[in-house]
This record gives structure tokens, C-alpha cells and sequence, in this order.
């Protein structure tokens, strides 16, 4: 009988200071990784190269890092994903340049970024250097209007059950003007759906609107598409976790990204999580706007 090999988790922890980064690997330990915070940069492909490690992996990494360096992350990132045995997720955690401000001022403690300046200046400079890390994201939490408490929940539920063999899905809706994100699984071109953007009423609403939905629905070939979707996902998801694949992530596009990806992503999330997978939502573009 062949045996299945053993496939070690990697989860790298990320974010801009403040925004919950040293919770979030407390909450992994909690669940059962192996966590680990600031190991240099260099020092990680020895470490996951060593002696086998027993269970699955949360490595903390931000600014204060030795060798620090966006580019080597993301290049650590496809090093670790082109190993056997081993699957590799980004997970960001995020949140707004004043409620930054807010905790700093707080704790009156130094931003990293600036230790002799205002946090306001370390908080901008730090955003900036990690937008890379940001836009790769596999699983991201942004913490502005999360508590502990609240933060502990969110991990929990989305990564709770990645070590005993199962699959967090990730949708992702975008914009194809800003390109298809990095660390995408499966596309989907929402883009022949009728374009609810030549509608002056609709097109400062997103298919967070339910008028938006009702508009896109409404094409002829929405619900074949949609039927055909959920059927093939229904198919796919349950050989990707047999594999040991802990996470896979869909990107759906159109040309803004505000309309018709919007409402395919959140009807397919909502018919997934009703198939009982565990499904996380990402509204790119929108996003970037907020």
C-alpha cells in the first residue's frame, strides 16, 4: 500500500508593527504550530532542511528582522513552495495608519522604522516597504476594528483545521487593469457578464449592493457559469486537500473590480461555505480604495 508523504504547513507572519503581528503568532502556538518569531531571514531554508520538524510551522517576520529584505521573503516564499513535503502561505496582518498612530501613541513607544522621528513617519515608510508583501497575501486580517479577542477568532477559524488535513479557501476578486494577483490557484474572467458600470445609477455601488447582484444575475449566462463554477470546485477542492495542499486561492477579475468580480466572489463564497469548506473573502480593489 503507498504511503502518502507528510506535508509540513509553512505559515510566515506579517504586517506592519502594531497591527497584531506578535498575537497573531501566540494564537498559532495556541493551535499548535511550532512558532517561531524574527529567525533571520538566511537561517530559514537550514532550519526547514534540518531534522524533520513534527508539525506545522509559524514563522514571525517583520522590519526588526534580521536581514530583513521584502524581495527575499517573496523569493523564501517560492524557494519553500518548490520543496517537497512542504506547502507555503503568506498571512498579513494589517491596519489603518491611525489606529496605528492611536496604539502608538498609547504605549508611547518608538516605530521601528523611526526610532528618532514622529511614529507617523515610521508608520508611512513601513506601509510603503511592505505593499509587496501586502498584494501577496494569501490570508489577510486587517485589525483596525478588531479586538484581541476578536483577532484570536478570525485565526482560529480560518486556520484551526489546516493541521489535521484540511483546505482554507481564499477568493479573491480583482481588477485585470492592476494585473492578477501573485500566489493565485485558479482564475476566473468574469469579464463577458454584462458590465453593471454603464449603468450611471449602479456605478458607484459594488457587488456589495444588492442591486449591483441583482443586475449581474440577471445575464442570460450567469447562472450556467455560476452552476458550472461550484460543481468544479466541488470536484477540485476535495483532491487538493487529499494531497495536502493546506490552502487554495481563486482569483475572479474584471476589468474595474468593483462589480461583477465582487458579486461572483461573495455568491461563490456563500455557496462554498454552504458545501461546509472553510472560505475566506478579498475584495482587492476595493481595498486599495479604502
Amino acid at each position: 500500500m503507498e504511503t502518502k508523504p507528510i506535508v509540513t504547513n509553512i505559515v510566515l507572519v506579517t504586517g506592519p508593527a502594531g497591527a497584531g503581528r506578535s498575537t497573531s503568532i501566540n494564537v498559532f502556538e495556541d493551535l499548535g504550530y511550532e512558532a517561531i518569531d524574527n529567525m533571520p531571514l538566511s537561517l530559514i531554508p537550514r532550519f526547514l532542511n534540518g531534522p524533520p520538524l513534527g508539525r506545522d510551522i509559524a514563522l514571525g517576520m517583520d522590519v526588526r528582522t534580521r536581514d530583513f529584505d521584502v524581495k527575499g521573503v517573496l523569493e523564501l516564499i517560492d524557494t519553500i513552495t518548490e520543496q517537497e513535503g512542504f506547502t507555503c502561505s503568506l498571512f498579513y496582518v494589517d491596519c489603518s495608519a491611525e489606529v496605528l498612530l492611536r496604539r502608538f501613541s498609547e504605549t508611547r513607544r518608538r516605530h521601528p522604522f523611526a526610532p528618532d522621528d514622529m511614529p507617523s513617519v515610521g508608520i508611512a515608510r513601513e506601509k510603503d516597504l511592505l505593499n509587496a508583501l501586502r498584494s501577496r497575501a494569501d490570508v489577510l486580517i486587517n485589525t483596525t476594528d478588531l479586538t484581541p479577542h476578536d483577532l484570536r477568532d478570525e485565526i482560529t477559524s480560518i486556520f484551526s483545521g489546516i493541521t489535521g488535513g484540511h483546505l482554507a479557501v481564499n477568493l479573491q476578486s480583482f481588477s485585470y487593469k492592476r494585473g492578477v494577483p501573485r500566489g493565485i490557484d485558479m482564475v476566473l474572467d468574469c469579464r463577458f457578464l454584462n458590465n453593471p458600470y454603464w449603468d450611471v445609477s449602479l456605478r458607484g455601488m459594488s457587488g456589495l449592493d444588492q442591486a449591483v447582484r441583482t443586475y449581474v444575475q440577471k445575464d442570460k449566462r450567469y447562472d450556467a457559469f455560476f452552476d458550472q463554477t461550484v460543481k468544479l470546485l466541488a470536484l477540485l477542492l476535495p483532491a487538493y486537500r487529499e494531497e495536502g495542499k493546506a490552502h487554495f486561492t481563486i482569483g475572479l477579475g474584471c476589468t474595474g473590480g468593483q462589480h461583477r468580480s465582487v458579486t461572483l466572489t461573495e455568491e461563490l463564497a456563500q455557496s462554498l461555505t454552504e458545501l461546509g469548506w472553510q472560505v475566506s473573502v478579498r475584495h482587492r480593489e476595493m481595498e486599495r480604495r479604502e
